[in-house]
């Protein structure tokens, strides 16, 4: 009599599909299955935010060394245009109007940069995936 008999008429399996293992082994094996399932979705998670902070590393580097220079390009124009400001009025006028002109500028780049801090997303997307799809895999095996 074969494992895979069928009860009459029912369509349904009489004989289990592993017949040689326990219920015990089965949910030990099961147990194992998910612990090996749950460390594979910690190491992809780790794997995942590896590569985005490595992303931000690079792309923070490369804005600090850019606002380096830029704050010294913008220091030695300003000078220059204050110098050349105080060709047609008192000094202290023309420093206040270069100041004026930062101000004005910083009024506009910092809610910009503002919502671009809003769009980071900081979620491993793939890692929440999968671990929905372990999630019903392992309500299936349950059932």
């Amino acid at each position: 009599m074969a494992s895979s008999r069928q009860s009459q008429g029912s369509g349904l399996q009489t004989e289990p599909a592993r017949p040689d293992k326990s219920l015990g082994e089965l949910v030990a094996e099961m147990t194992g299955e998910i612990s090996a399932l749950m460390r594979k979705e910690v190491e992809l998670a780790k794997v995942e935010i590896k590569e985005e902070v490595g992303r931000a590393g690079k792309a923070g580097g490369m804005l600090g060394a850019g606002a380096g220079a830029g704050y010294f390009a913008l220091l030695f124009v300003s000078l220059a245009l204050a110098w050349l400001l105080d060709q047609a009025m008192p000094i202290a006028l023309a420093f206040l109007i270069v100041g004026v002109l930062y101000g004005i500028a910083a009024a506009i780049l910092i809610p910009r940069g503002r919502e671009q801090m809003k769009r980071v997303d900081p979620v491993p997307h793939r890692t929440v995936e999968t671990l929905k799809e372990d999630a019903a895999w392992v309500r299936a095996q349950k059932s």
